[in-house]
């Protein structure tokens, strides 16, 4: 018997572990829950609920390929390779097949299997580029990612990248059961729980959207993009997937750097650069700075601050909206996640590691390299981060992306009778934007190199 465990990978198309495991015979599979993992990863419930939605679409599509999906609770991680080790003598499994995780815990977690003498097979199912393939002259991880980017999409354009083949059925087909995750979760049922879905979601963005995407994907009052970052967080979608199909719609994207599909496909490179750096500065899981100098940056850390702005009442309508947004969709449009993490930190002066902490506990996307990546590039603490003297101002991003005010109404109620030019200033604010600016750049100054 093999058996197939899976993680942050719920699809049966173009899952390495799942399509090898079918070429060798008879399959089970499983899947751990772990709330007490989760809780200190601080997974959000909506994506906690994301998940059993996916685990049961998951459960009944491998019921027809005849393998059946077995779901165990444990508290934690450490508690694994035991429950494994009593699995394998029960289905006398002859080899475990996984995709490797990035995460520093996850990494830990899959050499205590391994130490345990399990017969564990890992294979790479989440970047397109294994990390540490694409790496300087030097042998190094780039630093600079555009640098990274070009190297990736020069390996990518050699490469065939033909995503691997949903699996013929290995048994019997049966009708699988319900599944239920014992967390704290809130209904994800505005993002469809279902692999199928989400491949035709991706279809329907590269036929109808992509084009577009360069020139609407910063305006938050439009649908502009492609809402799929949910299921590549855990593994519905697989990157691959996602870029193959877009050079099957248009060949020579990765030539055309203006193209809507180019700026698509950056946005998936961006995924591989954070995860690869995960890889290579694993202290970046310990909420490590990636620049030693941010250690320096005297935080203000208001308490009363933050939790204005969690509720999204800081009187900048744009930040204030975006998170609205967040705390009802359990989601946040990119540009916004820059403007409201920008805020936080650069005017607000509170430690990215609490609104990083935040985002995860809400977003139904979460994911640590992206959402970490993502933090201290706003912070100006990471790799390849914004300089430390640019600061967003929150009023000119709101005037530029959000001109009428059309996304600031949604979401920020009280300002629904506010006409289209006056909306965009502040109103009661925390902070006036000039001091905020001066004072950061004073905090930040201690990121000046010599």
């Amino acid at each position: 018997m093999q058996l197939v465990w899976f993680r942050k990978d719920l699809r049966i198309y173009d899952n390495p572990a799942l399509y090898h495991a079918c070429q060798r015979g008879p399959v089970t599979a499983v899947y751990f829950v772990t709330p007490k993992q989760w809780q200190a990863h601080h997974l959000a419930p909506m994506q906690a609920d994301f998940i059993e939605a996916n685990l049961n679409s998951l459960g009944q599509s491998l019921a027809q390929l005849g393998i059946l999906l077995l779901i165990e609770e444990v508290p934690d991680f450490t508690y694994i390779p035991t429950r494994l080790k009593a699995l394998s003598n029960l289905y006398q499994v002859q080899q475990i097949h996984a995709n490797r995780e990035p995460e520093i815990n996850e990494i830990a977690r899959d050499n205590a299997v391994l130490n345990t003498g399990l017969p564990l097979r890992l294979y790479q199912g989440d970047c397109i580029a294994d990390p540490g393939s694409v790496l300087t002259q030097q042998g190094k991880m780039y630093k600079v990612f555009s640098a990274f980017r070009n190297a990736w999409m020069a390996q990518i354009k050699e490469r065939d990248i033909t995503p691997l083949a949903q699996p013929v059925p290995v048994g019997t087909q049966f009708n699988a059961t319900a599944i239920a995750v014992n967390y704290p979760k809130i209904s994800s049922a505005a993002f469809p729980g279902c692999e199928s879905q989400a491949k035709q979601m991706l279809a329907d963005f590269i036929a109808n959207d992509i084009a577009m995407y360069g020139k609407q994907r910063d305006i938050p009052g439009l649908d502009a993009t492609s809402h799929l970052s949910a299921y590549l967080a855990i593994g519905v979608l697989s990157a691959k997937t996602c870029v193959y199909q877009v050079l099957q719609a248009f060949p020579y994207a990765l030539d055309d750097t203006r193209s809507g599909g180019y700026i698509w496909i950056n946005e998936i490179v961006w995924r591989e650069f954070y995860r690869h750096l995960l890889i290579a500065n694993p202290d970046l899981c310990k909420g490590k700075n990636y620049n030693k100098l941010a250690d320096a940056i005297a935080w203000q850390n208001n308490r009363e601050y933050f939790e204005r702005w969690c509720q999204g009442k800081t009187g900048y309508g744009l930040v204030d909206a975006a998170m609205r947004q967040l705390n009802s969709r359990g989601w946040m449009h990119n540009r916004l996640r820059m403007v409201s993490a920008s805020f936080l930190t650069k005017h607000l002066l509170i430690d990215w590691r609490w609104g990083e902490a935040y985002f995860m506990r809400h977003l139904i996307d979460g994911d640590l390299a992206s959402n970490n990546g993502g933090w201290q590039w706003a912070a100006s603490t990471g790799c390849d981060a914004q300089p430390y003297f640019r600061i967003f101002n929150p009023i000119l991003q709101s005037q530029k992306f959000d001109p009428k005010g059309k996304f600031i109404r949604k979401y920020v109620k009280e300002l629904s009778n506010c006409d289209d030019k006056n909306i965009h200033f502040p109103v009661n604010a925390l902070v006036e934007h000039r001091l905020a600016r001066l004072n950061a750049l004073d905090r930040f100054s201690v990121l000046k190199k010599g």
